[in-house]
């Protein structure tokens, strides 16, 4: 090691390390060149690292958390263009709308809809996703339609129960958040039902947009109150801290930027 540094000292001309016939110590200028030098040999060994993990073909299991009824529609057909790009890989999909830690459950990457507090997790933004209220066009003929948030009071509005505030919408009115209160004779803890119900013609509803956009699509539901919606919810990809991770992980996480860029939904 001594005479490895002799060449950069004789190069640079001081003495970087202090030579004795028991020991050596790092001197002054040593230190100082130790210093500036450690972060730009770290990062090329993390480059080396880097092009060897893309040479790396991505094997074994990928374990991906994501919400209940997101998953079906938008992930799983890229998990099926990623497992026929990778014959090597599975895949563990675990659909659930309880946040938990990801090293907690043995997940690599996580969809997340919600802000998200600080952590050690690296992540993306996804898009955002808009809260909408609906409702069939049979109930407006017989009703009308509400033109301000207050107005909700005088429609049968369709409620699920097993939300955080049931009973209780969120929306912007004139630049500050407002819940308003709303009661309806009908109501469900699941969001599927609450669906059929407002198609039916039963009431109003109250969703993310990506839920419905099919009965959107369809004509079967339209949107009212548009220029009262709340500030839409971030969607995230997330996945545990780490400067290099695993080629499973780093090109899933790509496909999934590639492939859901979802805007406002």
């Amino acid at each position: 090691m001594s005479r490895s540094l002799a060449s950069p000292e004789e190069e640079l001309g001081v003495q970087l390390v202090h030579r004795t016939t028991r020991r050596s110590v790092l001197s002054g200028a040593g230190q100082a060149f130790y210093r500036r030098v450690k972060p730009a040999v770290m990062e090329i060994k993390e480059a080396q690292l880097d092009v060897a993990n893309r040479r790396t073909e991505p094997s074994g299991i990928l374990r991906v958390g994501a919400p209940m009824l997101f998953g079906p529609d938008f992930l799983v057909p890229i998990i099926a263009e990623y497992m026929e790009n990778y014959p090597q890989i599975e895949v563990d999909l675990q659909l659930t709308d309880t946040f938990g830690d990801l090293s907690g459950e043995g997940l690599d990457v996580a969809v997340r809809i919600a802000d998200l507090p600080d952590s050690s997790l690296q992540g993306k933004k996804l898009g955002a996703l808009r809260r909408v209220v609906f409702g069939a066009p049979s109930y407006f003929a017989r009703h009308g339609r509400p033109t301000h948030p207050m107005d909700l009071h005088d429609h049968a509005c369709i409620v699920r129960t097993v939300d955080s505030q049931p009973g209780k919408w969120a929306f912007q009115v004139e630049g500050k958040r407002r819940m308003v209160s709303v009661h309806g004779a009908f109501r469900s803890n699941a969001m599927t039902a609450v669906y059929s119900a407002v198609s039916a013609g039963l009431g109003l509803g109250y969703s993310p947009l990506w839920q419905i956009r099919h009965l959107v699509d369809a004509g079967r539901v339209e949107i009212v109150l548009k220029e009262y919606e709340p500030r839409p919810v971030p969607i995230h990809a997330l996945w545990q801290e780490s400067r290099l991770p695993p080629a499973k992980v780093r090109v899933f996480f790509d496909l999934l930027a590639k492939r859901l860029r979802l805007g406002d939904l």
